[in-house]
């Protein structure tokens, strides 16, 4: 008599959790494999609209955190995003394109990825597994009370990114989550953050992939705190980018433009002018609109927070016995 057969057992099954919605199956893109190429494009283009609505449901939610973001700054402190693989790599691109676009040092927006420089090219297995690294990551930073801690997790339950904000939250930073998943009430209680904000786009066209639509709605939520907190600061003009560095040709050109349009200045002018000015353009347009000299214009600046609004509006012309022609013209 032969051994019994053994009872052939069906493959175990990926299991996710109901309220994990980026580890869901997205009943949009079933049989997606099957399909033409025409029509797979559908479908993720279809989705995508999801990642903005998602966005625009945490609007409320995000203007606190600006508003945080931007006394940080005047106070001289930092806002620091920390993030693991897609997250980490969306923090990091905010963080390096904030010192070009609005002049201020590289240290002012920091972008803190699990792995390091490293992975942002390749993947770093296990490095967001450790809350003790990311922990480990802001004391080195020195993060105190002056400074914003982002963190940035699809699934708002990643170890390296709840350590980081642990360390900042006891060193008296404030803190602030991204995630893509709907946050249990108990578990919102636990977390060490004082803004929460749930973008909450639903499952992914490929189950978990959540560079798709979570990186999506992530990286406009990024672009909406800098920008909005720039704006605040005093770094833009009208919808004016004036405080771009002019570190190439296509910014020079771009910097000569503003004093241009600003200063009433022509061009050739303008360009003598952005040189005058240390290659500053908030002070070349303050030079071209009070005929003040370069130390006047950055004093002037510095008494208005940055804002040109301000100095434009505060401080008037110089008016003389006779009219006279603007120097830099």
């Amino acid at each position: 008599m032969g051994s019994p057969r053994r009872e052939k057992r069906p493959a175990a099954r990926f299991q996710p959790d109901p309220a994990e919605l980026t580890e869901a199956v997205n009943p949009a893109s079933i049989g997606i494999d099957a399909l033409p190429t025409p029509k797979i494009l559908g479908v993720i283009h279809r989705e995508d609209r999801r990642a903005w609505l998602a966005v625009g449901r945490a609007l409320e939610r995000l203007a606190p955190l600006i508003d945080r973001v931007v006394e940080s700054f005047r106070r001289g402190g930092r806002l620091i995003y920390v993030g693991a693989g897609s997250s980490g790599r969306l923090g990091v691109l905010d963080a390096s394109e904030c010192p070009p676009t609005f002049s201020v040092p590289p240290g002012r927006v920091v972008g803190l990825i699990a792995g390091g420089d490293r992975a942002l090219r390749n993947s770093i297995e296990g490095a967001e597994d450790s809350g003790g690294r990311g922990a480990r990551a802001i004391r080195r930073r020195r993060a105190g009370p002056r400074d914003v801690i982002c963190g940035i997790a699809a699934s708002g339950s990643t170890p390296y990114v709840l350590g980081a904000l642990a360390a900042g939250k006891a060193r008296g930073a404030a803190t602030a989550l991204i995630t893509s998943n709907r946050l249990e009430p108990g578990r919102k209680k636990t977390l060490p953050v004082d803004f929460l904000i749930e973008l909450l786009a639903g499952p992914e066209v490929i189950a978990g992939s959540t560079r798709l639509k979570a990186g999506t709605a992530t990286k406009m939520a990024l672009n909406m705190i800098t920008t909005a907190a720039m704006i605040r600061w005093g770094k833009v003009y009208d919808n004016l980018m004036v405080d771009v560095r002019p570190v190439n040709r296509k910014l020079i050109r771009r910097a000569t433009a503003l004093i241009a349009k600003l200063g009433s200045l022509e061009t050739a002018a303008a360009a003598r002018l952005l040189e005058r000015s240390g290659r500053s353009v908030k002070a070349a347009i303050v030079m071209a609109r009070l005929g003040a000299g370069r130390a006047a214009a950055e004093r002037r600046l510095r008494q208005a927070g940055g804002s040109l609004r301000q100095v434009l509006e505060r401080f008037k012309p110089r008016r003389k016995r006779r009219a006279r022609r603007n120097k830099y013209k």
